[in-house]
């Protein structure tokens, strides 16, 4: 203290005489004066302090290329701070301005110290949410959320400013409050369940970087796909793709099954998978007929050119052999209309050649026989996606007449029994 109590005491009585008020040392009225001035001192303080951060550093500030400096500015953390200066003011002054042998020494000394605590807590709470913006700009964010353990933060300091406040209100030390909180244990444990599973589950997602914010997520078992937008301490939130909001416990991403889309993202394509369900009644040996116009579809040229060439060869072998030529091997439409489509799959511009392309017949159910045609889409975005897949099947649909094949397609009478459809009523 570089004034003393009495020193302070004299000068404020000397201003006092100055303008014409004669009062008491000991009197109310003169504590009053004296709680006034230091308030007074208080604001002062915070008037410059607000001159310097908001005048002086905002322009430094604006000047500056960073987004971190703009991030704490934005978010309240220098006004904040200008609170704390009077709080500071006020602490180290108030024995200068209060005798502290007299009764209220102890309520002021008090509301300062609340006022000091408020106050560090506010700026704390500022600054996690800074941080957190500033992490958000980032390219770690886009690996690691850290929401989760920022919300833990802020509840941790929150806790801790509570038993600093009941702790002083009760002139107790914290440790000894602290000590009380065994009795109740089982009782916060029950109320924190949520947040301490979702702490643990916040751990592990951001320590093996299952899931982050952006990712296309998709949990059947509660309805959810869609982007995730937020993962906190205690829920996660999804925007879904129909607009609405889902929000799970966050636990939940490492309990139950979740599928993330995020790998299809970062990937070189998006998985087209779908079958052709072929009519097995349509499927025949191939004649002259099918051949003079399948020579006509400029994909199928070097396909048949080799395969006539394999069969003559296999043709003379059999002659060669035996005089029959039932077990030679010929062509059919089915396989001839396969490798039609692995002909069309890879001459698309919208597949990429790099990934896995192939088509391939699945096992033979009542339906028919399964064509699958198993490649990637070079684009990725939902609606182009989606464009280009149908643009396939349409035309491979369409073609099926031209190999003399039909899609199963199940068709009943009147009565509701499934009947049999030909080739002329397919046609």
């Amino acid at each position: 203290m570089l004034i003393s109590h009495t020193e302070v005491q004299t000068i404020l009585l000397d201003v006092l005489l100055y303008i014409g008020v004669n009062i008491d040392i000991d009197s109310k009225l003169f504590t009053l004066v004296s709680l006034i001035s230091i308030l007074l001192l208080a604001v002062l303080s915070y008037l410059i302090v607000r001159f310097i951060l908001f005048f002086k550093v905002a322009r430094l500030i604006a000047l500056t290329k960073s987004q971190w400096d703009d991030q704490l500015m934005e978010h309240g953390v220098f006004k904040r701070l200008s609170h704390l200066v009077p709080g500071i003011v006020m602490y180290s002054t108030k024995s200068a301005f209060f005798d502290p042998a007299t009764p209220y020494f102890a309520a002021i000394s008090i509301s300062i110290s609340l006022y000091l605590i408020i106050t560090v807590f506010l700026v704390i709470q500022a600054s996690l949410t800074a941080a957190e913006a500033i992490y958000k700009l980032s390219e770690l964010a886009k690996k690691a959320p850290i929401t989760g353990f920022v919300q833990v933060a802020r509840l941790l300091v929150t806790l801790g400013v509570i038993f600093m406040i009941i702790s002083l209100l009760l002139n107790k030390s914290p440790i000894y409050l602290l000590s009380g909180l065994t009795a109740v244990a089982a009782v916060l444990l029950l109320i924190f369940r949520d947040t301490i599973l979702g702490f643990v589950a916040g751990i592990q997602i951001a320590a093996n970087r299952m899931f982050n914010t952006g990712d296309w997520i998709e949990i059947p078992k509660y309805g959810v796909d869609g982007d995730i937008t937020q993962i906190g301490l205690n829920v996660v939130k999804v925007q879904n793709w129909d607009k609405t909001i889902s929000t799970i416990p966050t636990y939940t991403l490492i309990s139950d099954a979740v599928k993330n889309w995020r790998g299809m993202q970062e990937s070189g394509g998006r998985r087209i998978k779908r079958a052709i369900n072929i009519d097995m009644r349509s499927i025949n040996f191939a004649n002259n007929d099918m051949l003079s116009k399948w020579r006509k579809l400029k994909l199928l040229k070097t396909y048949l050119a080799k395969k006539e060439n394999e069969l003559e060869q296999d043709a003379e072998r059999c002659q060669k052999e035996a005089e029959d030529l039932v077990n030679s091997r010929k062509l059919t439409n089915i396989g001839t209309f396969r490798a039609y489509v692995s002909a069309y799959i890879g001459a698309h511009p919208d597949i990429n050649k790099e990934l896995t392309c192939m088509v391939r017949q699945l096992k033979p159910s009542e339906i028919g026989l399964p064509l699958e045609i198993y490649c990637f889409s070079a684009n990725k975005d939902w609606v182009a996606y989606e464009h280009i897949q149908s643009e396939i099947f349409d035309h491979l649909l369409a073609i099926l007449p031209m190999f003399e094949l039909r899609p199963y397609q199940r068709v009943t009478n009147d009565k509701g029994q499934n009947v049999a459809v030909t080739q002329d009523e397919y046609r």
